[in-house]
């Protein structure tokens, strides 16, 4: 039994579907447990700021970290702790599986999109006051519309930084090696149980972190303890935006897109209930700031390859080329930290604040949400439709299954005819 447990949920990837609800479930207790949201980006500038402070400089003094406060250490705040939990939580689930593997990048070109990207897409972010989970997990169920500006926003920008991704000179060269018989695919057993032994033992350790911390803060230990489950979350079943939005353009894939927004739906629910008992929302400036910064943050995440949540699971599996895209968000959200006294007026702070159930009264609101995440979903369809209704037309009139099973089927045959070739 215990076999069987261990390979079906400790081992295999999980469905993304579940997963995204399961991750929008959580996201609304952690806003009613310990009343902050969940999102990454504004800590990750905060240490951008740390790290210039250990340099000698005074960033405390800037605008815009007198606005997101700078104060303490991460492990002093909410979002620092749950970061911390959400690396542990990763770091856990891919010893399980034996997927951590110090894996280089192939290309120099590589790295340069991983880091550029990354530090547009950290700009961009900030910006916008949020990420892919700080509007889509936060802004949109805490019916805040600067979040649908950021949405649609990233879309468009995806859509370009997917043309631009398929350039020639971003395309790794491939190498194909002659070889006489198929390769057997082997693991160091002793090597996997080692790793399953760690996995289990930072598991644990974080459980056990997070129970202390209870005692004496109750809101860091539930942080904690709810990065921990978002970090398992999106490592098992490979959580990443950034694929939500580059396959949909690009291979017409729509299944995670469907998923996020079905996450959404239900964690939009979870937080209308908190806000019905008292809460308040986090509403921010439905402003230029949005839209520009979706458009950077979609674009910059599609050329460096990876989201917030995306780079970090990745560089815990020891994909050292979103270590670079991680360094370049910090990098590019603290740019934006340095440049917002100049930009804030003109593109964010001078624009209200819009809350959709003020605007709209509270059921009107919560209904016109589910009917823009609705037409969001129908769009999801007809894009889908649309795709492989035109591939179909260029590739003979196959159905995506077909599709799929040709390149399977070409793919097969080409590695039979090399292994034909003599060594």
């Amino acid at each position: 039994m215990w076999h069987t447990f261990k390979e079906q949920y400790l081992i295999r990837f999980w469905s993304p579907t579940p997963t995204v609800i399961a991750m929008g479930v959580l996201s609304v207790y952690f806003f009613g447990l310990t009343g902050s949201t969940w999102a990454v980006t504004g800590e990750f500038t905060r240490w951008g700021g740390h790290l210039l402070q250990m340099l000698g400089f005074e960033p405390e003094k800037w605008q815009y970290f007198q606005l997101i406060k700078l104060e303490g250490t991460p492990l002093d705040r909410v979002g620092g702790v749950m970061i911390m939990g959400m690396f542990a939580g990763c770091f856990a689930a891919a010893l399980w599986a034996n997927n951590v593997k110090l894996r280089m990048p192939k290309n120099r070109i590589r790295i340069m999109q991983a880091l550029i990207g990354g530090i547009i897409a950290g700009f961009g972010a900030r910006l916008a006051m949020g990420c892919n989970l700080g509007a889509l997990f936060t802004g949109i169920p805490q019916f805040s519309l600067h979040a649908w500006f950021f949405l649609i926003a990233t879309a468009i920008g995806s859509y370009f930084g997917a043309r631009v991704s398929l350039m020639p000179f971003f395309r790794t060269p491939i190498k194909l090696k002659k070889v006489s018989k198929p390769s057997k695919l082997s693991q160091n057993a002793s090597r996997t149980r080692r790793h399953f032994v760690l996995g289990i033992l930072v598991f644990f350790g974080a459980l056990a972190s997070a129970m202390f911390l209870m005692f004496d803060s109750p809101r860091l230990g539930f942080a904690l303890l709810f990065g921990l489950a978002f970090g398992l979350l999106i490592e098992r079943a490979q959580i990443c935006f950034t694929s939500a939005f580059r396959d949909m353009w690009i291979t017409g894939r729509t299944h995670m897109a469907k998923a996020i927004i079905i996450g959404m739906a239900v964690s939009t629910i979870g937080v209308y209930s908190y806000l019905q008992l008292g809460m308040s929302p986090k509403i921010l400036w439905a402003g230029p700031n949005a839209i520009i910064g979706g458009l950077l943050f979609g674009f910059g995440i599609v050329i460096a390859g990876g989201c917030e949540t995306g780079w970090m699971y990745r560089a815990v599996e020891g994909q050292v080329h979103f270590w670079w895209v991680g360094a370049g968000n910090i990098i590019g959200a603290t740019i934006l930290a340095y440049l917002w006294e100049d930009i804030a007026e003109p593109l964010a702070t001078s624009w209200d604040k819009i809350n959709i159930l003020n605007q709209f009264g509270n059921i009107g609101g919560l209904l016109l949400t589910y009917l823009m995440l609705a037409i969001s979903f129908a769009f999801v369809l007809f894009w889908e439709k649309r795709f492989f209704a035109r591939r179909a037309r260029n590739k003979g009139h196959q159905t995506p299954n077909e599709h799929f099973n040709t390149i399977e089927t070409n793919l097969t045959k080409a590695n039979t005819a090399l292994a034909k070739e003599p060594v």
